[in-house]
């Protein structure tokens, strides 16, 4: 048998210890309290389960919440899928939509919200968009910068905005102004442990 062509040896090296995020999307008509309850009803891939973080955004009536996996690459293929439903079970409307395994192209947190900060994420289709007005953006907060890892993700690039509760409001609207394909404010859900 072959050996591995060398130059090909760092390449897999950085894929087996690379993180990847894989973004979950939902809406509902139920709140927090009400979502937490039915998570039970979805199953995640074992290695994803360890690092869940769940955010929530809320217009109109409607929530939506966003469902961030974190697992190391070269860790069993991610699966989402929803169980089978009781006959005895009313059905609870939840829209799943998954929007793929990201790697990670910027990283300036690494931890969750604090109780005095929203996420602010926006989702960008289009792989030639400048992110430098995200970028500059961000400040007085921080900005992670997803990149699709999968062909099939659904989105070229997740932003993730770490902003001061007291100006979420204003950089929504500055990041509106650039034209992402999908925008919202979310602050974190608490998932109690399994």
């Amino acid at each position: 048998m072959k050996a591995a062509n060398p130059s090909i040896k760092p390449y897999l090296e950085k894929m087996r210890a690379e993180k990847i995020v894989q973004f979950v999307c939902f809406e509902t008509p139920l709140d927090s309290e009400e979502f937490i309850l039915q998570w039970e009803q979805f199953n995640k891939s074992v290695n994803s389960e360890i690092d869940v973080t769940l955010q929530q955004s809320e217009k109109n009536g409607t929530f939506k919440y966003i469902a961030q996996h974190r697992y190391v690459a070269s860790d069993t293929a991610f699966t989402f899928t929803k169980a089978k439903k009781s006959s005895r079970m009313p059905e609870i409307p939840i829209r799943v939509k998954q929007a793929g395994g990201y790697s990670m192209l910027q990283a300036e947190r690494n931890d969750d919200a604090n109780e005095n900060e929203n996420k602010i994420f926006a989702f960008i289709i289009d792989p030639t968009t400048d992110l430098n007005d995200y970028k500059n953006a961000a400040a007085p907060g921080k900005l992670n910068i997803y990149e699709a890892y999968y062909e099939n993700c659904q989105f070229a690039y997740v932003l993730e905005f770490f902003m001061p509760k007291n100006k979420a409001a204003s950089l929504l609207e500055q990041v509106k102004s650039y034209h992402p394909d999908e925008v919202g404010i979310y602050k974190d859900c608490v998932l109690q442990p399994a």
